[in-house]
């Protein structure tokens, strides 16, 4: 019996959509499309953009796949290891998610072509390096036509980025709430006055913000609105320049220099690293995610194996780290991600069902849980069952560290409240994790109090 699932995402465009078909990915072309998918493929603007590792790639499948009578044509796109989402990404991330999306807009004009969607979603990252994934967001380009994609493009990238660089870092937090990009007209109001004084915000966020609210409630004919080729081209090289200078230091937060300030020794730091080797070399997984993974040191643990590893923390200037560092060393293996697992990426859009839950993209074949238990524990008052219940849901197994009430680490966030933990012991975490995992091994981490557990769960297959 064939297994078919529509994905949620996709059903907005006309264009087409994504479907799964027993566990493989396919996208529907739609008639309504026919003339710029051909346009796409016979300008040579496909094959160049994937040449460029610019667009995902796809093959053409069997029309009988097809999800209705609309369909023109059934590809078979390739699939990215794992799907993120604007609101996850660092600084750095959504900048180079930006420059890609002009690369390919200005590419696509060299050869009478024009991206009629720039929406942030359209980006994953694959192999260490943001790729284009919406084969149908490109359109013939016409002479004199306006770029459709410019509002979109500003709410998507260059409003986030502008309000992380000169406001909080914190705001590309927005993107969870706005779902077609920060409005310009708040992202005017959050931006400090100088940004006025930089001629580029002026005109891409603070002006085309009071234009919108100008044209708001009056009827405009677009046919009569025209801009020349060259004009575009000056649009985008604009674009580009203002977001290539748009820097962000990741500096002044406790955990962006958490190891410079370890209680760890370099023995016991090495031994930690060898023992976490050890185990993943005994689970030989897929996949690996590590929560509260910082700045990826033992990530990389995992991705210098050629596990695909997702590397989850909560500190925006400890994911910019790892990714610089991903970007620098040229790492393929390895996802730099901002999540807070006590607060994690819910399902949200049309339905909730547009963009996935991080627990939806879940499970990984391996969790990564170190120096992590003791923040839920004690900074978020979680109970050991709900922490043990949560990584059950996520992983099918779990390399894991308990750190006593005895260890630095625990005494400095003790030190401000008062003690209701009594049941924060290696006897109680042992036995909430056992309702839920079997402990295949564990081992005393060298010059330190703190053990490692390699556990499998009892619930998910492995």
């Amino acid at each position: 019996m064939t297994n078919r699932q529509n994905i949620p995402g996709s059903f907005r465009d006309p264009s087409g959509f994504l479907f799964h078909r027993d566990g493989v990915l396919y996208r529907q072309v739609n008639i309504a499309y026919q003339e710029n998918y051909d346009s796409l493929i016979d300008s040579g603007l496909y094959e160049r953009l994937v040449a460029d590792g610019l667009l995902i790639p796809h093959q053409e499948a069997d029309l009988a796949y097809a999800q209705s009578a609309e369909v023109y044509k059934i590809i078979k796109p390739e699939m990215i290891p794992f799907v993120s989402y604007p609101y996850e990404w660092s600084f750095s991330q959504l900048k180079a998610a930006a420059l890609t999306t002009l690369q390919i807009q200005k590419k696509s004009l060299d050869l009478g072509m024009s991206l009629k969607d720039c929406s942030a979603y359209n980006i994953q990252f694959g192999g260490g390096k943001p790729i284009f994934i919406d084969t149908l967001s490109f359109e013939k380009y016409r002479e004199g036509q306006p770029w459709v994609a410019y509002k979109q493009f500003c709410q998507h990238f260059l409003a986030p980025l502008a309000l992380m660089k000169y406001t909080d870092v914190r705001l590309h937090q927005l993107l969870r709430v706005y779902l077609d990009g920060i409005p310009l007209d708040l992202a005017s109001s959050l931006l400090p006055f100088r940004t006025r004084l930089v001629f580029p915000l002026l005109c891409h966020i603070h002006l085309h913000a009071k234009s919108q609210k100008h044209f708001a409630d009056k009827s405009i004919d677009m046919t009569g609105r025209r801009m020349s080729r060259l004009g575009l081209l000056g649009l985008i090289d604009s674009l580009t320049t203002i977001i290539d200078r748009l820097q962000w230091q990741p500096t002044g937060t406790q955990w962006a220099d958490y190891y410079t300030f370890t209680n760890y020794s370099p023995q016991a730091l090495e031994h930690k690293k060898h023992l976490v080797g050890e185990f993943l070399d005994g689970l030989n997984p897929k996949t690996v995610w590590d929560l509260g993974a910082n700045v990826g040191l033992f990530s990389r643990v995992a991705s210098s194996k050629g596990i695909q590893t997702i590397s989850f923390d909560n500190d925006p200037a400890a994911v910019e780290k790892n990714y610089l560092e991903c970007v620098s060393n040229g790492e393929t293996n390895l996802l730099p991600l901002v999540a807070d697992l006590t607060n994690p990426s819910p399902g949200i859009g049309w339905e909730n069902e547009e963009r996935m839950s991080l627990l939806q993209r879940g499970p990984a074949d391996t969790v990564l849980a170190l120096a992590l238990v003791h923040h839920l524990a004690i900074s978020n008052n979680l109970p050991l069952d709900r922490i043990a219940a949560f990584f059950s849901h996520i992983c099918g197994s779990l390399i894991i560290e308990f750190i006593p009430k005895s260890d630095s680490q625990v005494q400095r966030l003790l030190s401000t409240r008062e003690d209701i933990f009594p049941d924060y012991t290696p006897a109680a975490f042992e036995a909430k994790f056992s309702k839920y995992f079997t402990v295949e091994s564990s081992a005393k981490i060298r010059d330190s109090e703190r053990t490692l557990y390699l556990m499998k769960n009892r619930t998910v297959p492995v």
